[in-house]
């Protein structure tokens, strides 16, 4: 079981300004209950004992809201400028431990399949073999989605990327298992776990797994009103 995880929730939410100039988008409800909430319930129902949440934008207000939490415990990094995701979960390795942890998107929702997403992506973690393994989604599988695509997923789990430009069947979710040594020799600073992922991929180090429940995307005002109506449905 993994019992670590790291919830990045440093963005500023661009394409939701301006209600993120007074409210940090984790905060935003859906189904009556903050979009943050909705990933560490899930993370709970997983046995993860503690979530590490990075803060940079209005980090403030999502401290206190969190600050009553029991299940999983949270602990706090404090961003002065945003890392981006790589340098976000980079600076809280001291706090994830030495073993595998999930990393987690805090605009996402989903819904489990026959067994809980968190828990098929554990089962299919192989310490050996990997270095990331990231939960992805069918493209037309992935609402509140605007993109082309993100990767395509080979026989055997590995995963490569489409030419620049080009479309890919699978979108990534933001739901992955990491290990630290994925971490080795990363950059200071501000980075994209992009960079990291390609490492991977170049040595036959990353995998996907396809995730087979629902899944939805929040980015916009328009993506709010429909993952409002997704929850429930």
């Amino acid at each position: 079981m993994i019992s670590r995880a790291m919830v990045l929730a440093a963005g500023r939410g661009e394409r939701l300004r301006p209600l993120t100039d007074s409210l940090p988008k984790p905060l935003f409800p859906v189904g009556g209950k903050a979009l943050i909430d909705h990933v560490l319930d899930r993370l709970a129902e997983a046995g993860v004992e503690q979530a590490v949440v990075n803060l940079c934008h209005l980090g403030d207000l999502i401290e206190t809201h969190l600050s009553g939490r029991i299940s999983p415990a949270i602990a706090f990094t404090h961003e002065p400028e945003r890392l981006d995701t790589g340098g976000g979960v980079a600076g809280a390795l001291p706090l994830l431990g030495d073993d595998p942890f999930y990393v987690v998107n805090g605009k996402i929702l989903w819904r489990d399949g026959r067994i809980g997403a968190l828990a098929r992506l554990a089962r299919t973690w192989d310490g050996e073999a990997m270095d990331g393994l990231l939960m992805m989604v069918p493209l037309e599988r992935a609402g509140g989605y605007g993109g082309a695509g993100d990767f395509f997923l080979h026989e055997g789990g590995g995963v490569t990327r489409p030419e620049p430009g080009a479309p890919a069947p699978m979108v990534f979710t933001g739901i992955q298992i990491l290990h630290p040594r994925l971490f080795l020799g990363a950059p200071e600073g501000p980075f994209s776990l992009n960079l990291l992922y390609d490492r991977a991929m170049a040595g036959g180090r990353l995998f996907g797994m396809v995730h087979d429940g629902g899944w939805h995307h929040v980015a916009t005002p328009e993506d709010l009103a429909e993952a409002e109506t997704w929850i429930v449905t």
